[in-house]
């Protein structure tokens, strides 16, 4: 024990970063844990696609859209997600909606925004487009 108090009086930089990530790293775990919002692994995403007909919704940009995107995956155009208007989306109020972005990051703010707006059934695409191409799943151009 002297000695863990020997290393933190010394390098108490090092000691604080140290204390800070696992901080860091607890809230995350956490917070996912309880969030309402759920994240869906690609296994899980094409289940949902194909058991219970959710719809895609692909959140990048028209030109990464136009590279490659999910195999009947409806986009929506940026200035409409930072505004939420989703009112195009209604007649899916009563569908599963899958949220995707690039990476799954930007996608739970806008899951987030849908849930807000009355939409019970949104989830997110865990590690976004990035990690549908990476199981080499369908993409459609």
């Amino acid at each position: 024990m002297d000695q863990v108090i020997e290393f933190v009086t010394n390098h108490y930089i090092l000691s604080g970063l140290f204390v800070a990530l696992s901080v860091a790293l607890v809230y995350t775990t956490v917070a996912s844990q309880l969030s309402s919002l759920k994240e869906l692994s690609t296994h899980e995403a094409t289940l949902l696609m194909n058991k219970e007909d959710a719809m895609v919704l692909d959140i990048r940009p028209a030109a990464e859209f136009k590279k490659g995107h999910i195999l009947g995956a409806k986009q929506i155009k940026a200035e409409l997600v930072t505004k939420a208007e989703f009112s195009s989306l209604e007649k899916h109020k009563d569908k599963p909606i899958i949220v995707v972005c690039a990476m799954g990051m930007t996608a739970k703010r806008t899951a987030s925004q849908l849930m807000k707006d009355g939409f019970e059934q949104v989830t997110v695409l865990k590690g976004g487009m990035n990690a549908w191409q990476g199981a080499n799943l369908p993409v459609s151009k």
